[in-house]
């Protein structure tokens, strides 16, 4: 539930003009994108390479971009995600 709640809300951030951090920075798809990218960094140093690239997370990060991102909001990540992830 948490990373639907957490989808959403950034789908709506990007799309709306008061999305913005406490920073005051807007919330965009670059910025988005940066976050992301950040957060599998530090999930690629505690796990180690290995477990890393066996964990399916660049596909999870693709997804969870695409979803996030793309112009009509899609309902469930979760019907995707088994399609990809499954």
């Amino acid at each position: 539930a948490t990373a639907e709640i957490s989808r959403a809300q950034i789908w709506q951030w990007i799309r709306h003009p008061r999305g913005k951090l406490t920073d005051g920075r807007k919330v965009t798809t670059e910025l988005f994108r940066t976050v992301l990218d950040e957060e599998l960094g530090k999930l690629r140093t505690a796990r180690g390479e290995e477990r890393f690239a066996v964990g399916k997370f660049d596909i999870a990060r693709e997804l969870f971009d695409n979803i996030t991102t793309n112009n009509e909001f899609v309902e469930f990540l979760t019907l995707p995600g088994y399609e990809r992830l499954g």
